[in-house]
């Protein structure tokens, strides 16, 4: 296990480097979750009031299509790329 070494005296310790692992989380990516996230409250309203069509299309629409695309989702590339 690694310790970490004060930079500067008085200035408590040094951040450990993080790694970039091409996953960045954008404004895009909460929205796609939040219509996600809707979309499972209305399947599940909707099933409790007995809906037997639309309850399971909301709520497959929502845990097999939106949220795994706010999780897949990558901004473009504003430099020039790999």
């Amino acid at each position: 296990m690694r310790t970490l070494r004060p930079a500067v005296k008085g200035r408590g310790l040094r951040k450990p480097v993080e790694t970039e692992y091409g996953f960045t989380w954008h404004r895009a990516n909460t929205a796609v979750l939040c219509v996600g996230g809707a979309l499972l409250v209305v399947g599940y309203i909707a099933l409790s009031r007995g809906s037997i069509t639309l309850a399971p299309i909301l709520l497959v629409l929502g845990y097999c299509g939106l949220v795994p695309a706010a999780l897949l989702i990558r901004a473009k590339a504003d430099g020039a790329g790999e």
